[in-house]
Parts: structure tokens; C-alpha cells; sequence
């Protein structure tokens, strides 16, 4: 039975908990991330007696949690500079609070009805922001679900008897060599197999080079992929130019925005997407630059007809009668969270213009750490930053040695990656606590590391 009286206890003690966990981070007064190998930090927690005896109550949940916390990595922290993960907004933990209460797996309209009318709601205006106003789309569990959604979409349209027959071994997909994991995995996941992956001439930064997009003739192109923006750089790639080859070609043009497709919102900004309307399908992740937690990726069609066509199943047990506003029939997953209250409520709370408020500050504070690690000697900064990724090399030793010693005691977090094959750290600004003081002391942490 649920224990209304100790549900009211144990969440005001999360509310608790949680308010000062993000208090204290927001102030940088603790490390930003702890690495305690688990099984001292499973030891400490108590988890094998827990998951055998239970029994744990209100009070005990307390320092359970405390310490849960405690050992975690704070994307609220001002130091935290590493994945595009977001820095969660309050409102889209509201949500994730409901979902775990009510738990309507909303994929099927009738086991969630306002669930899903506000992922349809939710849908329709960002159809509208990339310029599909009567396309057709739908939320996932992240971009490479989205992905590999889009690519189902665009394989049903090169190849509608793929999904009775399988997949024909001339098809192929264009794509540069930086574009994300997800795109060669859905390749195999798909049946194409890696060597149908066929690599894109790109300049020095990893952009596709419209100028070089190759002769296809005698080839069968399933779709072309582009990035707005690059997981690794940040950079753009030039939408319209590839959009108008695939247009003139008669190839299914998919762009990536997982992350930089929130730039729609900043009217300084949103200039970086300037022809994603020429696209057939595009992927938006909200548990990036939508400040919800994960996941929350949406898949959005030019023509509805398209992601409807991307599965076909038969289950008698689901698929029966009128399924017209089940979301069922577009997703991977059968069950699946109520993904679109998490996005509403953040606009709810923080509207269009806020959001957009917030991508363009986190665009400006990495633009920001360009311009104060280009004044000092030593730091090599190989791009002026379109999004809030950054990427640079201090000196000519280890970057990846200079990236652990900043990690060990929890100072900084932040990655690194390979440009033309010399390592570069990496900072992605995504804490609205990060601010100039934070970039200072990073670029002061780093020279002092090294010196």
C-alpha cells in the first residue's frame, strides 16, 4: 500500500535535500565532481544491506540521500564545463517528480491523455521553430533513439519493402567523420553496416565543405547528415548550401541539432540555422540547451507521412481500433515517460524568450573564455566559438595530464577531444553560474598546473 503519510515526509526531506544540494553547488562551495570507486562508495552508502533487509525509513532515507548526493557530479556548480548535459531547470524537475508519482506511459493516448496532448502541443511548436508546420514528430529517450528514428524515416522512403525484405546492400548514407557515435551505430543497428557510412570532404575543423559534396551518380543515397552543431567543435555546419544540394539531388537531408538547434530561440543566434527548413527531418534534444533533465529528444518530419512510415507492427494486444492518437506507432519504445510536461513546463515557467535568454548567455560566456585565453601566451584556441563548446590546447605538452590534475580534486571538470589529430581540451559552458570569475580561475588553474 502507499504510505501517504510517509510519501509527504520522505519527499519534503527530498525537496530539503535537494534545495541545498543545489544552493551549495550554485555557490562552487564543493568539488564538482567526486570519483570514489564503487565499491568503497557502495560500501559507504550501505547498498548491500539495504537491497537485502530494506527497511529504510524517513530518517534513514535522509542520510542515504545526503550522501548520494554528496558523491555525485553537480551540473549546477559554475565548474561544471564538461558534457552537453543540461544544467536542469526547477520546472523540468517538477515534472520528472509527477511522472514518478502518476507514471502514465503516455506512448498509448488512453493511458495518458494530458500527457500526451502536451507532447503534441509541445511537437507543434517546435515544428513551427525549424520550419515544419505541417510535418510531424515525436519525443524519445534521447538523440540517438532520434537519430536512428529519423534514419528509420528516411530508409522507409528509399526503401519502403525494407522492413518485409531487409535492406539492399547498395544504400548508403553521406556524413562527415565527425558526426556523432549515433549515426554509424544506427547504420548497423539498421542493417546498412559501417562501410555504408561514406565520409564527406570537410575543412580543417571537421565542417562539411559543400563545394566537395561527391558525384552519386550510381549510388543510392538513403540520406545525408549534418550537424547543427558538432558534438566535438561546435561549429555549424552550412545548412542552406547542403540543403540545396540535397534538394537538387533528390537526397533525404537529415540535420543533428541536438544541441544546437535551441539557437533557434536567441535572435542573435538563430542565424547559425539559417536553411534547416530545407531539411526532411531534423532531431532537437531538450535535455540540452532546453535546460530539462534526461532525456527528452524530439524526431521532426517535413511530411508526417514519413515518420508514420518509419515502423510497421502488429501486436493485437495494442494495436487495434482507432490508433490515431497513439505515439506508439512512431517510437522505438512501447512504454515511454511523459517527456513533453518536462518541456512545457519550462516554457510555461520561462517562456520563449527565456530559454532564449539562456542558450545566448552560454553562448556568450564560452565566446567570452576565447577572448581571455587568447590574450594569454601559452593557450592555442584553433576556431572563434559559434556555440557554447570550446575547444583549445594550453602549451605543447599532455592535454589529457592537464585535464586529470584539474579533475583529481574535483576544481574543474571539463573534456577534451582530437582535431586533426592533435588533442585539444574542451569546455562546454552549460551552468548558468558560470560566469567570468569561473573562466579566470580556470585559465589561472591551468597555467599554474603546468607551469
Amino acid at each position: 500500500m502507499w504510505n501517504v503519510e510517509e510519501f509527504t515526509e520522505s519527499a519534503g526531506i527530498t525537496v530539503e535535500e535537494l534545495s541545498a544540494y543545489v544552493a551549495e553547488s550554485l555557490r562552487g562551495e564543493v568539488p564538482v565532481l567526486r570519483r570514489t570507486p564503487p565499491r568503497e562508495l557502495a560500501d559507504r552508502l550501505g547498498l548491500r544491506d539495504l537491497i537485502v533487509k530494506g527497511g529504510m525509513t524517513p530518517e534513514s532515507y535522509r542520510v542515504f540521500l545526503r550522501g548520494f548526493l554528496a558523491e555525485g557530479t553537480r551540473l549546477h556548480h559554475p565548474a561544471f564545463l564538461a558534457h552537453q548535459t543540461a544544467t536542469p531547470d526547477f520546472p523540468a524537475a517538477l515534472a520528472d517528480f509527477v511522472h514518478g508519482v502518476i507514471n502514465n506511459p503516455m506512448n498509448i493516448y488512453e493511458m495518458g491523455a494530458s500527457a500526451a496532448t502536451v507532447e503534441f502541443e509541445v511537437l507543434r511548436w517546435m515544428l513551427e521553430k525549424v520550419g515544419f508546420p505541417a510535418g510531424g514528430g515525436v519525443l524519445t529517450h534521447g538523440g540517438s533513439l532520434a537519430n536512428l528514428t529519423a534514419l528509420l524515416a528516411a530508409r522507409a522512403r528509399a526503401v519502403p519493402e525494407a522492413w518485409d525484405e531487409g535492406v539492399p546492400g547498395d544504400l548508403v548514407i553521406l556524413a562527415s567523420p565527425s558526426a556523432h557515435y549515433s549515426i554509424s551505430r544506427a547504420a548497423s543497428i539498421l542493417g546498412l553496416g559501417q562501410r555504408a557510412v561514406v565520409p564527406l570532404e570537410t575543412d580543417e575543423l571537421g565542417r562539411i565543405d559543400p563545394s566537395r559534396l561527391p558525384d552519386i551518380s550510381g549510388r543510392r543515397v538513403m540520406a545525408l547528415v549534418a550537424a547543427a552543431c558538432a558534438t566535438g567543435t561546435g561549429l555549424y555546419d552550412d545548412l542552406r548550401a547542403i540543403g540545396e544540394w540535397c534538394r537538387e539531388h533528390g537526397v533525404w537531408f537529415h540535420v543533428d541539432g541536438a544541441h544546437g538547434a535551441s539557437a533557434l530561440l536567441s535572435d542573435r543566434h538563430a542565424h547559425l540555422l539559417d536553411g534547416l527548413g530545407l531539411a526532411d527531418s531534423v532531431i532537437w534534444d531538450a535535455h540540452k540547451m532546453l535546460r530539462t533533465s534526461a532525456l527528452a529528444a524530439a524526431v521532426l518530419v517535413r511530411r508526417e507521412g514519413d515518420l508514420d512510415a518509419a515502423f510497421k507492427q502488429e501486436a493485437s494486444y495494442l494495436f487495434y481500433g482507432d490508433q490515431g492518437f497513439d505515439q506508439i506507432v512512431r517510437t522505438v519504445e512501447c512504454t515511454k515517460a511523459e517527456l513533453g510536461l518536462k518541456v512545457f513546463l519550462n516554457l510555461a515557467w520561462r517562456g520563449e524568450r527565456g530559454l532564449g535568454e539562456y542558450v545566448a548567455s552560454r553562448y556568450d560566456t564560452a565566446h567570452r573564455f576565447w577572448e581571455l585565453a587568447r590574450e594569454r601566451p601559452g593557450f592555442t584556441l584553433p576556431y572563434e566559438p559559434e556555440s557554447n563548446i570550446v575547444c583549445f590546447r594550453y602549451g605543447d605538452g599532455d592535454q589529457a595530464a592537464i585535464r586529470e590534475r584539474l579533475m583529481s580534486d574535483g576544481t574543474f571538470y571539463l573534456t577534451s577531444t582530437e582535431l586533426a589529430g592533435v588533442r585539444h581540451l574542451r569546455i562546454t559552458v552549460m551552468a548558468p553560474a558560470t560566469d567570468d570569475a569561473t573562466l579566470t580561475a580556470l585559465l589561472d588553474e591551468i597555467e599554474a598546473l603546468s607551469g
